[in-house]
């Protein structure tokens, strides 16, 4: 038996997941709103199918009603799969995860248990936090008995459910026998291959993953920089035919969209797991001069591509912006760079703006409501509204609509047209 902690992305897709293979999984959330939803079949955020698994197994194997005490001390492992949002000195925040743990090994169950920490955690994390912590609670609990592992997710927002239920590689940081055990009966089912690691190596992996692809798209923002610098260069031509390069044979067709200029990464992970893992590097006695040139970078991109329209544009002309997500085929826009650029315009005395998502905009809304936005309801609206277009997610419905959005003074910040 299973509990979650945390039902966001990771821990609803992982919950669902398990409960799909079978598995009697208990779900837990500190919000309110969001468990209401759960229990009334909604998934109070966009991501496919999560709500067709959630009506298929809910009261069955995926259990929301259960007691916390009662489920806790039920299970053979607990998945933390809690926010470890960024510090203002960009250092991960734990205290959520912390408090989860607190939560749970205050639970008195005389089971053998796996606190299973899934929140992306620097490296050191399971070692040097949480294992002490809980050491300390468990002397005073007295016979309480838990094992430790760390478990990264894999998990592309807008595709989670298919890399959780098929995924590529299963990666566990555990360092006891017995936690070793209950992790690969869980995993079984999911044939995919299983790597046993230690804690260390397991949470390096998630940010080494993470950070590779935060690099390659600041790579490829600087090399649009120079570029343009430059002059006379054929930006997106030119990426496309890197793309052609034999040696890019065999790699996940995703990996392309990541060596490719655009607005800079946003999103949940990429930031805050490259922001975290330079502060740890420092923390430890080194400088990681590419993480830190990639976090600014990151930040310059956008200043970049608003100054680029300077002398341009009158001020006082509607602008379009076009993709609020900070990535197609999803609805989530935490630091997401059209939020960066709608306020740089700000700066610059635009307020005639207008924008339109064809998922996100509630979201975007009700996250940034200081900003002055004129929300547009269709692709058509806002095109008829605005002579200028800032292309800023390369959602299907703008690259099937070329040439109406062609038709006005576009700026293709994504390269996808």
């Amino acid at each position: 038996m299973i509990t979650i902690m945390g039902l966001g992305f990771v821990g609803l897709t992982t919950g669902l997941g398990f409960a799909k293979k079978g598995f009697t999984t208990y779900g837990f959330d500190i919000t309110p709103e969001r468990l209401n939803s759960l229990k009334n079949h909604k998934v109070p955020f966009f991501e496919p199918h999560l709500e067709d698994i959630l009506k298929e197994t809910l009261g069955k194997t995926f259990l929301l009603d259960v007691p916390f005490e009662e489920a806790v001390a039920k299970s053979d492992a607990v998945f933390f799969c809690v926010g470890t949002p960024e510090k203002d000195d960009g250092s991960a925040d734990l205290q959520y995860l912390l408090a989860a743990i607190e939560q749970v090994i205050n639970v008195k169950t005389g089971r053998f248990q796996v606190l299973v920490t899934k929140s992306t955690v620097p490296p050191s994390t399971v070692s040097n936090e949480v294992i002490p912590f809980v050491l300390e609670k468990l002397d005073a609990a007295g016979d309480r008995k838990a094992g430790f592992a760390s478990n990264p997710e894999f998990l592309r927002e807008g595709y989670c459910w298919e890399d959780f239920i098929n995924p590529d590689r299963i990666v566990i940081g555990v360092e006891d026998e017995q936690s070793r055990k209950i992790l690969e009966k869980l995993y079984e089912p999911f044939n995919a291959p299983v790597h046993f690691v230690n804690y260390n190596t397991s949470e390096f992996i998630k940010y080494l993953s993470n950070t590779l692809l935060s690099t390659m798209i600041s790579y490829s923002n600087e090399m649009s920089m120079i570029a343009h610098a430059i002059g006379d260069i054929d930006i997106k031509n030119a990426f496309r035919i890197l793309h052609e390069d034999k040696r890019w044979f065999g790699s996940p067709a995703q990996m392309k969209s990541y060596v490719y200029p655009g607005c800079g990464y946003g999103g949940y992970c990429l930031p805050k797991d490259t922001s975290a893992l330079a502060r740890i590097s420092e923390k430890n006695g080194f400088i990681p001069e590419m993480l830190n040139a990639n976090i600014n970078i990151n930040k310059n991109i956008k200043g970049h591509l608003v100054d680029r329209i300077d002398g341009n544009i009158n001020p006082e002309e509607p602008l379009g912006i076009l993709g609020l997500s900070f990535k197609p085929g999803s609805d989530d826009v935490r630091l997401s760079p059209s939020r960066d650029i709608i306020e740089l315009l700000v700066r610059k005395g635009f307020m005639n703006i207008y924008a339109y998502d064809p998922v996100a905009a509630a979201e975007f809304k009700k996250n940034y409501p200081g900003l002055p936005v004129t929300y547009s309801s269709s692709l058509e609206d806002i095109v008829a509204k605005c002579d200028h277009l800032f292309l800023l997610t390369s959602w299907k419905e703008f690259t099937e609509n070329k040439e109406l959005l062609q038709s006005k003074n576009l700026f293709d910040y994504r390269y996808s047209l």
